[in-house]
Formats: C-alpha cells, sequence, structure tokens
C-alpha cells in the first residue's frame, strides 16, 4: 500500500488537526497537509513528467516542505530519493545521475547543484520559488497512485569500503515491516506526540515520519533546522510529549547542555538514539539526568532502522545481574528479522563468540540499484551479510565489537575513508595517502590523514584542506594530517591500517 494513503487516512479522520510546525508555529493541519502533497504529484505529473517509478532527489535541509515533498513523490507512484544536505554538490550530482533521477527538490543553499548537472537529459532542478510558482495551477490528484509490496519507494544512499556511493532499494515492503515493528519494538505513538526533526530527514530521523503519519501525531522541524541543545530545551516544554531520533553525539550534547543549565527533559517523552557507538558511561549519565525516556535502535540503510532494538526499560533498570553488560549492548533482534553471528562460510557461531553480523527478514532491502555485484555479495541464501562484527549472549543480546569495514562514523554520520582518500590524491604534490579514524569524545570518531607527498612537493595541511571543501563535503575532510615518507603495508603491498591508527592515537596522546 502506498504510504501516502496513510497520510489521507490521516487527513480524513482529523482534517484539522495539527499536522507541520516550523518551531511552535503550525503550518499545516493534516487536510491541508495531504492537499499539498496531491498538489504537488500533479505538478510532478503534469509539469515535469513524473510518472509511477520514476525517481524524484532531495537535496534539502530540514524544513516542514521536505515531508509536503516526500508524500508528494509517493501519491504520484514515484520513487523518493534523500540525499544528505551536508553533501557537496559534486557528489550529490554524482547520486541524481546514478539514479536516473527526473527531478530535483533543492533548497536556496544547494540550488548550485544545478551546475553540476550535464545536459538537457539531466533532472530538472527545482527551487521552491519554481514550486511555489506551479503548484496554484494544479488541482491535488484525486488519490494517490496505487503501489505494490515490491515496489520500490525509497532510494537510499549509502557507501561501501570502496567509497562508491550505492542505492539502497527500499520496497514498500520494508517499509511497512520498519513501521510495525518500531511499535512493536521501540515504542508507542499517540496522536498527541510531536516528532522532532533535528536530525537529518534523509536519513532515520526521516524514515521515523510514517509511524507519526499513521497516528495523526504532529511534525516539527526546530526553526535552526538541526540540533540545538537549547533550541530544544526550549521547544520540549511548550511541545509536550516529543519524540526525536538522535545519535549518540546529540545526546551527549544534551546533557552537556541540561548539566550547565539545569534542563531536567521537561516535554520529551522519548529520545531514540542509534548511528554510532554510545558509550556505557554516557548512557547511564542520560539516564540519570533525564530518567528513561530512551531506547537505543541499531540498523542499516539495508534493513532500515531494523535490526536490534535496546528496551526503555531495559536502559533504565539496575537489578539485573548483567544490567551492565545489557547496556553495552544494542538489545534484541526487532520483531520483523532474524540475527545471526556467524562464522566466514556463514555457520552460526556459539554463544559469546565474535562474527559477523547476519540479518534475514522483511525489512531487508531488495538490493542495490543496478548493481548485481554488489547484492550478490551482500545478500546471500536470504541473508544480509552487514559486515559489522558482533556477539550474541545466551540471551539475544547483541553486542557490536567492531566494524569489518573501515567506515568512520563521526556525529552519527558514515565517512567512508575511500572518499576522502580519493579527494586528497588527485592534490598536486600529494603520492600516496590513507585515512583512518580515532575516537574523539565528542563526536565519536575523528578523521585523520596519512600523507606521503612526492619528493619535490612541500604540502601544508591548510593546502590540503582547502583541497578537500573543493571536492567533498566539509563534515568529511580530515581534522588532522600526518606526514609520512610512506605508508606501513604488508608484503602484499596492503596498506596496513591496524598501524595507522594506533600512530593516530600516539599523536593524540601528545598533542
Amino acid at each position: 500500500m502506498n504510504p501516502a494513503e496513510w497520510l489521507l487516512r490521516s487527513a480524513r479522520k482529523t482534517p484539522d488537526a495539527p499536522a507541520l510546525l516550523h518551531g511552535v508555529e503550525v503550518v499545516a493541519s493534516y487536510g491541508a497537509f495531504a492537499e499539498r502533497a496531491g498538489r504537488i504529484a500533479k505538478a510532478l505529473r503534469e509539469e515535469w513528467g513524473v510518472w509511477p517509478g520514476d525517481r524524484v532527489a532531495l537535496f534539502m535541509a530540514n524544513s516542514p516542505t521536505y515531508l509536503e515533498l516526500l508524500y508528494g513523490i509517493w501519491f504520484a507512484g514515484a520513487v523518493a530519493v534523500p540525499i544528505n544536505y551536508k553533501l557537496h554538490p559534486r557528489e550529490a550530482t554524482h547520486i541524481v545521475d546514478d539514479a536516473q533521477a527526473r527531478v530535483v527538490f533543492v533548497d536556496g543553499a544547494r540550488a548550485g547543484v544545478a551546475s553540476f548537472l550535464g545536459g538537457e537529459e539531466g533532472a530538472s532542478v527545482v527551487t521552491p520559488e519554481i514550486l511555489a510558482g506551479e503548484l496554484p495551477r494544479h488541482t491535488a490528484m484525486d488519490a494517490p497512485h496505487p503501489m505494490r509490496a515490491e515496489d520500490l519507494a525509497w532510494l537510499f544512499y549509502t557507501s561501501g569500503t570502496t567509497g562508491r556511493p550505492k542505492g539502497v532499494m527500499l520496497t514498500i515492503a520494508n517499509l511497512h515491516a520498519m513501521v510495525f515493528a518500531y511499535f512493536v519494538d521501540v515504542d508507542a505513538v499517540h496522536r498527541e506526540d510531536a516528532a522532532l526533526y533535528a536530525a537529518p530527514m534523509s536519513h532515520g530521523a526521516g524514515l521515523y515520519n510514517f509511524m507519526h503519519v499513521l497516528r495523526g501525531a504532529r511534525h516539527v522541524v526546530p526553526v535552526s533546522g538541526g540540533f540545538d541543545p537549547s533550541e530544544i530545551a526550549d521547544l520540549a516544554p511548550r511541545l509536550g510529549n516529543v519524540s526525536m531520533f538522535a545519535a549518540p553525539t546529540m545526546v551527549r550534547r544534551l546533557c552537556d547542555y541540561a548539566a550547565r543549565s539545569g534542563y531536567d527533559g521537561e516535554g520529551i517523552r522519548t529520545i531514540v538514539y542509534g548511528g554510532g557507538p554510545m558509550y556505557v558511561a554516557d548512557i547511564e549519565r542520560a539516564v540519570a539526568q533525564f530518567g528513561p525516556r530512551f531506547v537505543q535502535i541499531y540498523g542499516q540503510g539495508e534493513s532500515p532502522m531494523t535490526i536490534t532494538a535496546l528496551s526503555r526499560e531495559t536502559i533504565a533498570e539496575r537489578s539485573h545481574p548483567r544490567w551492565r553488560e545489557r547496556l553495552g549492548s544494542v538489545g534484541l533482534a526487532h520483531s520483523c528479522v532474524e540475527v545471526r553471528v556467524a562464522d566466514e562460510a556463514g555457520h552460526p557461531v556459539l554463544a559469546g563468540e565474535t562474527g559477523e553480523i547476519l540479518v534475514r527478514g522483511a525489512s531487508v532491502m531488495a538490493g542495490y540499484w543496478r548493481n548485481p555485484d554488489a547484492t550478490a555479495e551482500t545478500l546471500r541464501d536470504g541473508w544480509l551479510w552487514t559486515g559489522d562484527l558482533g556477539a550474541l549472549d545466551e540471551d539475544g543480546y547483541l553486542t557490536l565489537k567492531d566494524r569489518s569495514k573501515d567506515v568512520i562514523i563521526s556525529g552519527g554520520t558514515n565517512i567512508y575513508p575511500r572518499e576522502v582518500e580519493e579527494a586528497l590524491l588527485t592534490c598536486a604534490g600529494v603520492r600516496e595517502v590513507s585515512v583512518v579514524g580515532r575516537a574523539e569524545p565528542e563526536w565519536g570518531e575523528e578523521v585523520v590523514a596519512f600523507v606521503v607527498a612526492m619528493e619535490e612537493e612541500g604540502l601544508e595541511p591548510d593546502q590540503l584542506d582547502a583541497h578537500c571543501r573543493s571536492q567533498i563535503a566539509r563534515f568529511k575532510r580530515p581534522r588532522h594530517y600526518v606526514f609520512l615518507e610512506e605508508l606501513p603495508k604488508n608484503t602484499y603491498g596492503k596498506v596496513l591500517k591496524g598501524e595507522l591508527r594506533r600512530m593516530a592515537d600516539e599523536v593524540a596522546g601528545r598533542g
């Protein structure tokens, strides 16, 4: 069933209920939300030739309009391609091109992406001004285009160890499984609730819109468009019953603010955290400051938000003899999936032993867009091979041990070393480069680049930093550059990243 049907049902049930808010200001009721989504669908069809199954990209920061566009896309039976608004326009353009998107919606800050799109065959770039000029000319579509369980609904771009973006194909059935598992495994949702979008709507925070649309709850975008602890502390008591998705670094920043200001979490009902490692001491501190408001989830784009969950009861309780061990886990398997920890052949390992985490179930992606080789490598015999290492205890609690991929997670956002390395290798004077992550208290991890310069070139960190900013998103650029005469390698010529991580830690210790 088309997700736009959920919006239409809530609009019919409570047409005057507040739906979209900018801060505390209501900008659309459910009736207006659905009507505007229907108009967007009609404009997509008649002005830009978007038909069912076509891809429509969104390269925008958080705003109430974001949700209207998402539901307009689905109303038309098309496929949403949300793009991280922090990406460089060159990176966003690669995604638009790979998805073969017919339209890309951009906000003012990202309108420059048009200069990277090629020729008449490229996507149409639609700004808020263009959209505002078109919508009055169109009536809303009568009903959402019918969509089947196997139809593609959300194309989520992630990256593997090679750093090449891959489009994760999420079907209607995948999204249904994620939504219904949320109600069972994560949290209840009520009409009086408010979903606060302080994390990017192109990622997990945006996926959690469905549950709140189904229940006819409020959707709130902070005026800042992002995460500001003081803004949240002001908004939450005025809104009441706030639920939000947060990366661990956001939880830490909210705790720091609370310690300074005395804010006690008033108005916040649930914080779902995930997207990176949460240290036991940090979640203990958070519960001590705010009480039992926290739920942890572990997932990937390939099984969106649905691998395991650690309940608020488990996080808050201290009576179990292994409560601290459980607090350091990522919880139990979601009700819609099976989770296995396996050896290289896919055979389950014993409880407590480390292996690769495998997932099978209704939320697992259909595959990678136009990438059969990557699909075959990742989906084997019905199991999703996550690339993450972990261990299951005898009660089914999963603990993450490490990532078999070299992904760096900073502030809850994945940074892929190969992308940074490829950018640096295009800088004049760079002969070799290898990028690793090292622990950083505020953001979880930070990027460190080890650079070997050509003998005749003198390179400076500022020069490399400026080059990176011209090629990739600012948040991906290295925070530190270490110059070496050569990279450590094994006898097969493979760079020893473990050795580089040790060196990065030594540099931090001296700094």
